[in-house]
């Protein structure tokens, strides 16, 4: 898929996920097949995983913003840079509603099969985002 696509596809992705606040969305973005790999030692995400994880993010920020700040697209692979921003209103791995609003950077790479995503790797930077909300170190 030309990078020209690719960027189109992710722009669509963020607008109807995370714009819309829509995870279902997802079922029209990644292939059946879908891995979603949040970590070197654990098991990667299907695209149900994916979607549950994605509805508990909405639930803890319901005011939830994705915006891009850099893409880098060659051949299968698309990578990019993006800052999150939102409250957190609902409980978010374990951790209580603090009404703290919470700017967080994600950094993605996605490889595209198909023109859907087929592997995703990366995410939100966590520690920051928990220290944010008073639940990791230097909290």
């Amino acid at each position: 898929m030309p990078a020209d696509e690719n960027r189109k596809l992710l722009d669509r992705y963020i607008a109807e996920v995370w714009g819309e606040g829509d995870p279902e969305a997802v079922l029209r973005f990644a292939a059946d097949d879908f891995k979603r790999h949040t970590a070197p030692g654990s098991a990667p995400l299907d695209r149900d995983a994916q979607i549950e994880r994605l509805k508990g993010i909405r639930a803890a920020f319901p005011d939830i913003t994705i915006e891009v700040e850099d893409v880098v697209s060659e051949g299968d692979k698309l990578v990019f840079r993006s800052t999150m921003r939102g409250t957190h209103q609902g409980e978010f791995l374990g951790i209580a509603p603090t009404g703290r609003t919470v700017v967080v950077g994600l950094l993605d790479l996605v490889r595209v099969e198909d023109g859907r995503f087929a592997e995703q790797w990366g995410g939100p930077d966590m520690l920051d985002l928990l220290r944010q909300i008073g639940g990791g170190p230097g909290a």
